[in-house]
């Protein structure tokens, strides 16, 4: 039962499970009560996006050094305490219920997810490819 990286706002896998949206903020213009029907995500966890900061830096990301830099302090600020637990806990739930952790980024390759996918295989999740 492993944990599905996804595009928020893409069209649900058929055994993804609840989406969980580690972004910054809610997606503009739609109704708090439409985020899950709309497939955005069915919970809200900001403590796994990128700081305001950081995710300007990664919004204007041009080079591999750049990215580079990005994804190094990205894993610095998923180092502190409380997400590195949330990290752990996610971990955790992906051995016993399917789930979906996502972002808006057309692009996973050059997106906050595809660092979150790494982390969570570093501490034992169960990811689907």
């Amino acid at each position: 039962m492993p944990i599905h990286i996804v595009r928020l706002g893409s069209p649900r896998g058929p055994d993804e499970g609840p989406r969980i949206g580690t972004v910054r903020r809610p997606p503009r213009g739609v109704p708090k009560t439409e985020f899950a029907t709309q497939n955005w995500y069915d919970s809200w966890f900001p403590l796994l996006a990128p700081s305001a900061e950081l995710m300007k830096q990664g919004q204007a990301v041009e080079t591999d050094a750049q990215w580079q830099a990005f994804a190094k302090a990205y894993r610095r600020e998923m180092a502190e305490p409380a997400a590195a637990q949330s990290i752990a806990l996610l971990a955790t739930l992906s051995t016993h219920s399917s789930f979906a952790v996502g972002c808006y980024c057309e692009h996973e390759a050059r997106c906050h997810r595809s660092l979150l996918r790494g982390l969570l295989l570093e501490a034992g999740a169960q990811v689907a490819p």
